[in-house]
């Protein structure tokens, strides 16, 4: 969005830049860091937040800025930014109810306890933007409502590959087309991927090895086509969506989908393997306006019935700053759940499991995620990707096997449950039943 650079323009000359506090020093949450305090004017990273006090510390050391103080509760915190100055802590709970923070950036990863942390800014007025696509696709429904109602924006990020899905998703809206496949490119899809298969790649892009593993093994894929789903009201065209290999452009996907299907389904979201331009995203829309099709085709767009537009790269954190701008001063979301779910991400077997085997959750050796319908999850009681992590289970279970709700423990006291319950009562997909 072009206007935000004049908005945070204004608010640095004005002594008032928007304040954020970082939850997540990791590889992303550093990126962050960097991109706030050395190219953002009108922004100041006010607090980070770590759950080792040491890495808190290296990501303002690496920006360089010297002057943050240990916080230990919010009253701490409150004294050390009223004196201007910046706060590392272990505590998200003080961060979250302290004042002096306009929004928080999660960047954890962490199912469970980026629900916390989430629930927690909601709660105390803080705009909330997610590098956390895990717990979006997860609880994010829920969560979306309980910040309307709160007064707050809460957020997918632009730079990763939903929000940039979604902005390409509102330009077309803006130009009178009507969106109906949003996809994404992967260059590598082998579900039996795991944190050994990955350590080299990992330690080459100081990556954490189960992270890495999720975006091979397709997880990650379908927990980011699954937020999409649920922010435009689309759906998958069957469980794993396509995810086709397609060593060509983008552009000829095109003659890949019957625009009638694509249609009557209310649209598609999928993704393609070793397309061009990678790593990108893509949008296919249609016109049911005749003379727009010419311009269309006079504009090299192609004859229709469907149109192809892309972005050919995804910027991550160089990103992330503006999106806390939309939030902060327009109230603008780049990416949110319209409602209920549309789209839920399973959990499969990665290899056979005996009874009694405690699942690792994302990015592990013992399960990878799917997308598949949110109705479809609910009547058969299919266990959410987000949810699997620490649950324990109940009878063997093979390679390829769906995982249920009724074939797991799950840990007890867990907030990710809760939330998870209340999504099902307060926002049910069809069929659907409170676990």
């Amino acid at each position: 969005m072009i206007l935000v650079d004049s908005a945070l323009q204004q608010r640095q000359a004005q002594g008032r830049p928007v304040r954020v506090a970082l939850v997540g020093a990791g590889f992303m949450g550093r990126g962050v860091a960097r991109q706030i305090v050395h190219s953002t004017p009108g922004m100041e990273l006010v607090a980070v937040v770590n759950r080792h006090l040491e890495g808190a510390e290296r990501a303002y050391r690496e920006v360089g800025v010297t002057d943050a103080r240990h916080a230990r509760d919010r009253a701490e915190v409150e004294r050390v930014l009223a004196s201007g100055g910046h706060v590392v802590t272990e505590s998200w709970a003080a961060v979250c109810e302290a004042d002096g923070v306009d929004a928080v950036v999660e960047a954890t990863g962490a199912v469970e306890y980026g629900c916390h942390v989430v629930v927690s800014a909601i709660e105390h007025g803080k705009h909330v933007v997610l590098m956390n696509a895990e717990v979006d696709a997860t609880v994010g429904p829920v969560l979306a409502a309980m910040a309307r109602e709160r007064g707050v924006v809460y957020t997918g990020c632009d730079g990763d590959q939903p929000g940039v899905q979604m902005n390409l998703v509102r330009f077309v809206r803006g130009i009178g087309l009507t969106p109906l496949l949003c996809g994404n490119v992967k260059g590598l899809q082998d579900r039996f991927r795991n944190p050994t298969t990955q350590q080299g790649f990992a330690e080459r892009w100081g990556q954490d090895p189960r992270m890495v593993t999720s975006f091979a093994d397709g997880t990650k894929i379908s927990v980011e086509q699954a937020t999409v789903a649920n922010a435009t009201g689309m759906t998958v065209e069957r469980r794993g969506m396509r995810g086709a290999d397609h060593a060509g452009h983008v552009d000829e996907l095109v003659d890949h989908y019957d625009v009638d299907e694509l249609r009557s389904s209310g649209g598609f979201v999928d993704y393609v393997v070793g397309s061009r331009p990678g790593p990108g995203v893509f949008v296919l829309a249609t016109s049911d306006d005749s003379r727009q099709r010419h311009y269309l085709e006079l504009y090299k767009l192609g004859k229709g019935p469907l149109y192809s537009f892309y972005t050919p790269y995804h910027l991550c954190h160089f990103e992330v700053p503006t999106t806390v701008a939309r939030a902060v001063l327009f109230g603008d979301a780049t990416i949110v759940p319209l409602g209920a779910p549309t789209v839920e991400v399973i959990t499969r077997a990665k290899r056979d499991l005996p009874a009694g085997a405690v699942l690792d959750g994302l990015g592990g050796y013992d399960s990878y995620g799917e997308a598949e319908r949110a109705d479809v999850t609910a009547d058969q009681r299919l266990l959410p990707m987000g949810v699997a992590e620490g649950c324990r289970l109940l009878r063997d279970v093979a390679r390829d096997e769906v995982i249920g709700y009724d074939d797991v423990e799950l840990p007890p006291g867990r907030l990710v449950d809760e939330l998870r319950a209340q999504q099902a009562t307060q926002l049910p997909a069809a069929g659907l039943a409170a676990v």
